[in-house]
């Protein structure tokens, strides 16, 4: 194995967005803010890139300057897609920042060409253009989406069949102040739209399913930080020009002051749930359903609370009234005739009028929906006072709309007043949370900005700390684990010095187990995996002995819709996969061993096999993915009788027929028993964890110094109770000793179990009994390169043969380390009977 190419390989897992724009000298134009340069640089050098800056940091003007610079170097046209009502933000800025073009507004493909014949270059449309198919983007040599979370009002197959209208654009931007960070499809999304990593990808690599909400996602703990930083490298969070070392005077947003009305509601028209029981409360949040019925029947309260607000607001002030439905547009109409009102079917030039009335100073009164104004539209020079006539859970709207008076050069403090009734608190306690939770990602991305700047190859050398390991090692009389990665210590292995080999391959990209590079499951699906393996096989195939068997537990991978880009699931046959990278090495395969599960609770794992799914469109359905043990041989040095060189010979009295008819069938069942994880004991009631320990206790011989190391490991996961003894010491010896009595009761039942979804295919304790049962002799040594808690070598140890684990994580190490000791010291401590064997007399003593 060569250490300086697998180093190279492991270098390469850093998912740093490639450059593919220009790195050439630049001319900007002169009024352009130095921040707005430095980051228009950045985007031209990328060639895609997303600027999330926030509120009034120039995103208008980088946009112009990129799609100028772009079109100085390459031939072609540039556009603009942007919501309604923006279009003469950017006809202005590129007057005021002195600009050398004008965009001009497009509606067609004709439209386009016949401007373009004209001498026009620069081009502006609206989201509905491209959407309906008027004007085909892949025209233009460079393409912006300018506040492209607007796509999210167009439903979530809309906003993903749009991205893809856009494959042939060479050059591709975004830009909005509001990526709604928490929505990370939408952030991934973005990336496979600018071509920085497909969609998939992205999914398998960062997040995991939320068992709690299907559909929804969330990052791998360990994950977090490569993560941020790869969004790094292709987006950049800016919040305010001194994150990249510039000065931020003019840009100190006001203050703003959130005020709250919360309307009465009349409890006693709750009505009945389901199963015909009175509700006591009435609560807006239960469903849409519910939460439309409580805006229908608050909607005159609400009216009256609107004309109170800016009647104490005095005359002469401006207001922007935030409405979501027609009937509430309707009512605001009738009661308030002075309101200037826009909404989506109205004429376009009648509705741009009417905001650039607003705008100007000229209308007091301005009612629109979030979705129709809440993107783009600058509204701060005349306006600070917001009403929002509602609420509900899409916090990317809310804010945006905020955001249209909460500008920098905002003279004033900026007022939102949140209409609401007392059955709708779960909702604004939610936009509330939404909120906070933005402040904390945008706090995150502030810092690793300030801390790389725009620079990728800082990110990238910051990614590269999680490669290595130090090794460590333990060693007792029939066992040695390993802390290491596994290709970097089988070289110390002796050639030909292991006699048999069970392991349970990381299933491709499935899981992670650590945050290093070096774990396998850290790669871009099975393609970067068996790259990887190409540096262990020949390893695994020096160290095993000639004729002997190296079995590999596996399964197929479940490949998702919402991944393929299918809309149906599907299987990767990675057990296929795996015998083909064996035998490409050498090895023979010899047949394989399927082990059931069960289709139920498979089901409860996946979602994908449901008999509710399957009334509905039996071809949906598949069938349950069980696992199997691969098995593998090393040629023997002499082909003529086939015989191992060691071989593995049975006693008839010990391993018997009927034992071999059952080892010798292609189905195997499991008891399904295996190690705990320590995710899995972190998150385990305490009750439960001490049932668990007073069972373990009894079972063995008692032991005060792993006693001991226990419950200190447990105070260093921090699981160790403070007020109680969660492992006090068992008697077993008294029936009239009593020590299962739990002093307390614990509310953490409710705790995810989040160690079920990190490994859904573990290796069962019997499946390897009875793989080191067939293919060894008591005495051999048993190696699993890929240990985890330690099973192959722990059971290796109790059936009488010498155990040897490799595991990179070092959590996991630690526990297979107690788990062998236990093993030895169960095998090698003699018993009460051994004892009573050495007290007999001898014969002739006897005599």
């Amino acid at each position: 194995m060569d250490p300086e190419a697998y180093l190279n390989f492991l270098r390469s897992k850093a998912v740093i967005a490639q450059e593919r724009g220009y790195a050439g000298s630049l001319q900007f134009t002169a009024d352009l803010k130095p921040h707005a340069r430095d980051i228009a640089r950045w985007m031209i050098r990328g060639g895609n890139r997303a600027c999330f800056a926030s509120f009034g940091l120039h995103k208008t003007s980088i946009e112009l300057q990129v799609i100028e610079s772009i079109l100085e170097k390459f031939p072609g046209s540039g556009l603009v897609v942007c919501p309604l009502g923006v279009k003469h933000e950017f006809v202005n800025e590129a007057r005021e920042r002195g600009f050398n073009f004008e965009p001009v507004y497009v509606r067609t493909n004709e439209e386009h060409d016949a401007l373009l014949a004209e001498g026009h270059r620069y081009f502006l449309t609206n989201y509905e253009r491209v959407r309906d198919g008027a004007l085909d983007p892949n025209r233009f040599q460079v393409v912006s989406l300018d506040e492209a979370a607007v796509l999210r009002s167009f439903g979530s197959k809309t906003y993903q069949t749009f991205l893809t209208l856009f494959d042939k654009v060479p050059f591709k931007f975004v830009a909005t102040a509001t990526p709604s960070p928490n929505r990370f499809k939408e952030l991934i999304h973005y990336a496979g739209f600018l071509g920085i990593m497909e969609t998939g990808q992205a999914l398998t690599r960062f997040f995991k399913r939320d068992s709690t909400q299907a559909g929804n996602l969330k990052v791998h703990p360990h994950k977090e930080k490569e993560f941020l930083l790869w969004l790094g490298t292709w987006a950049t969070f800016l919040t305010k020009p001194s994150d990249i070392g510039y000065s931020d005077e003019g840009y100190d947003l006001p203050p703003v002051k959130i005020v709250t009305h919360r309307l009465p509601v009349d409890h006693s028209t709750a009505g009945f749930d389901s199963w015909g029981q009175g509700k006591l409360i009435r609560d807006a949040s239960v469903s849409v359903s519910s939460a439309a019925r409580e805006r229908r029947e608050s909607l005159t309260a609400r009216v009256e609370k609107v004309k109170e607000i800016i009647r104490e607001g005095g005359p002469g002030r401006k207001w922007i009234i935030w409405h979501e439905l027609e009937d509430e547009r309707r009512a605001l109409q009738e009661a308030i005739p002075e309101i200037s009102c826009i909404w989506g079917s109205q004429d376009i030039e009648v509705r741009e009028h009417t905001v650039e009335e607003f705008q100007q100073g000229h209308i007091e009164l301005f009612g629109s929906k979030p979705s129709l104004s809440g993107y783009g539209s600058n509204f701060q020079k005349w306006c600070y006072s917001n009403i929002f006539f509602g609420l509900n859970y899409k916090f990317a709207d809310f804010i945006q709309a905020i955001h249209r008076t909460l500008r920098f050069g905002q003279t004033h403090e900026v007022e939102a007043h949140l209409i609401y009734t007392e059955s709708e608190d779960r909702i604004y306690e939610a936009l509330m949370d939404k909120w906070e939770q933005d402040r904390q990602l945008r706090g995150k991305m502030e810092k690793l900005i300030i801390e790389n700047g725009l620079n990728n190859a800082k990110a990238g050398a910051e990614m590269y700390r999680s490669i290595g390991v130090t090794r460590q090692e333990v060693k007792g009389e029939r066992f040695t684990v390993v802390n290491n990665d596994c290709v970097m210590e089988m070289p110390k292995l002796a050639d030909n010095s292991v006699h048999l080999i069970v392991t349970s391959w990381p299933f491709s990209d499935h899981y992670e187990y650590t945050e290093s590079y070096n774990d396998l499951g850290h790669n871009d699906g099975d393609t970067g995996f068996f790259e990887q393996m190409e540096f262990l096989t020949p390893e695994i195939m020096r160290a095993l002995k000639p004729g002997r068997l190296y079995c590999v537990h596996a399964k197929d991978r479940i490949v998702y819709g919402s991944v393929s880009g299918d809309g149906m699931y599907t299987v990767n046959p990675f057990s296929d996969k795996c015998v083909a990278h064996l035998r490409k090495h050498g090895f023979r395969y010899c047949g394989r061993i399927t082990v059931v599960t069960d289709v139920v609770r498979e089901n409860n794992q996946t979602y994908r096999l449901g008999w509710t799914e399957n009334s509905k469109d039996g071809t949906k359905m598949g069938v349950g993915s069980p696992e199997y043990v691969l098995l593998f041989r090393k040629l023997p040095s002499d082909l003529s009788s086939a015989f191992a060189d060691e071989r593995v010979v049975k006693s008839k009295e010990v391993y018997t027929r009927a034992r071999w008819q059952f080892d010798a069938h292609s189905l195997w069942r499991s008891n399904g028993d295996r190690f705990l994880t320590p995710e899995e004991v972190m998150d385990m009631p305490m009750d439960q964890l001490r049932k668990l320990w007073h069972n373990y206790s009894r079972r063995k011989v008692y032991d005060f110094k792993e006693h001991v190391s226990i419950a200190e490991e447990m105070e260093k996961r921090g699981i160790l109770p403070a007020s109680y003894m969660a492992l006090d010491p068992p008697n077993p010896h008294s029936p009239w000793v009593w020590d299962d009595v739990a002093r307390m009761k614990t509310l953490n039942t409710d705790q995810g179990r989040k160690g079920w979804e990190q490994h859904v295919c573990p290796l069962q304790i019997d499946i390897v009994e009875r793989l080191i049962e067939r293919y060894s002799n008591p005495g051999d040594l048993v190696l699993d390169p890929f240990a985890g808690l330690g099973t192959v070598p722990y059971v290796a140890v109790q059936m009488g043969r010498r155990g040897y684990g490799i595991e990179l994580n070092e959590q996991y190490w630690r526990d297979s380390i107690s788990y062998c000791r236990s093993a030895e010291q169960k095998v090698l401590s003699p018993t009460l009977f051994d004892m009573t064997e050495w007290e007999k007399p001898s014969e002739e003593q006897s005599a």
